[in-house]
């Protein structure tokens, strides 16, 4: 039950966010969410409007102007370990792909089962 948020400066490419968008949904089924779990949207912001700092804490390289924002909204209950391989997988697959993965930060959100509601008001987990 991810809802993903991807946030980049504009302009990016059609290509560009695909790319981050499909290794992060495969990560995510990787790591147990199923295929048709597919929630996410990318917000694009203009320089003056999505500030980060080049080196914090400790990078091997700057963040540049294709520095990727990766937030994941999922249920609680994940261990560690399914998120640090998620994050493994992730980084390879952009890495692939021909991103730097010192330019992208991911961000886990945890919330409670009960605070999902699909569709029709219903919820999923009482």
């Amino acid at each position: 039950m991810p809802l993903v948020t991807v946030t980049v400066r504009k302009p990016k490419s059609s290509a560009f966010k695909s790319t981050v968008l499909d290794a992060v949904h495969s990560a995510l089924v990787a790591s147990g969410v199923p295929a048709t779990d597919k929630f996410q949207r990318v917000i694009e912001l203009e320089s003056d409007d999505f500030r980060f700092d080049p080196t914090y804490p400790d990078l091997q390289s700057e963040r540049n102007s294709d520095f990727v924002l990766i937030e994941i909204l999922w249920s609680v209950g994940r261990s560690v370990k399914v998120k640090k391989k998620l994050l493994e997988q992730l980084m390879g697959t952009l890495s692939q792909a021909g991103l730097n993965p010192e330019n992208v930060m991911v961000c886990f959100k945890e919330t409670a089962w009960e605070n999902w509601s699909f569709g029709g008001g219903r919820l999923i987990h009482t």
